[in-house]
C-alpha cells in the first residue's frame, strides 16, 4: 500500500511542479517560431530538474523512504544537461532563422 501511495504521491509532485515549471518557461519559449517548435526539450529538462529534486530532497518525506541521495557528480551532470537543454532550443532558433 505505502508503494501505491508513494507512486501517486510522485504523479501529483511532478505533475503540479512540471505544470508551474512549464507556466513559468512556456513563454519564454514563444519569441520565434524555431524555438517553440523545439519548446519539447525545455519539458525534458523540467522533468530531468524534477528526477534531481525529488531523489536528493523529496523522497525522504514521503511514506517509501529511499536509501540515499544520487551521487554529487550525476547532480551536477543532470542539472548541467538540463540547462543545456533549457538554452538549446534558443541557439536552435538562431542557427535555423
Amino acid at each position: 500500500m505505502k508503494i501505491l501511495l508513494e507512486l501517486i504521491r510522485i504523479i501529483v509532485i511532478f505533475g503540479i511542479l512540471g505544470a508551474l515549471g512549464w507556466a513559468m518557461i512556456g513563454h519564454i519559449y514563444t519569441i520565434n517560431e524555431a524555438t517553440e517548435t523545439y519548446s519539447w526539450l525545455g519539458a525534458i529538462a523540467m522533468l530531468l530538474l524534477l528526477f534531481v529534486l525529488y531523489r536528493n530532497k523529496l523522497q525522504f518525506s514521503g511514506w517509501h523512504k529511499g536509501k540515499s541521495k544520487l551521487p554529487k557528480s550525476v547532480t551536477i551532470v543532470c542539472i548541467l544537461i538540463a540547462v543545456m537543454l533549457f538554452l538549446l532550443p534558443f541557439l536552435i532558433g538562431e542557427y535555423l532563422s
